[in-house]
């Protein structure tokens, strides 16, 4: 499955975040891989929709997770 993960800034702080975005899953999975990808990062994050947002600058770690789940990029 295809997901595209992308560096942006904070619109209302400027701090950097991580957005997973075009997952295609239920959201009780979707809530699974989020918990999974902030407590591998050691940060906060949250989801949006079929999206989840991770605080901080985590693409390279989240690529690993991902790849390691069967996701591409």
């Amino acid at each position: 499955m295809k997901v595209d993960i992308k560096e942006k800034r904070n619109p209302k702080t400027g701090n950097p975040m991580t957005v997973i975005s075009d997952i295609i899953h239920n959201p009780q999975h979707i809530e699974k891989l989020a918990k999974k990808l902030k407590s591998s990062c050691g940060a906060g994050g949250h989801v949006e929709g079929k999206s989840i947002i991770i605080q901080g600058s985590h693409s390279e770690k989240v690529k690993k997770i991902l790849s390691k789940e069967g996701f591409t990029f």
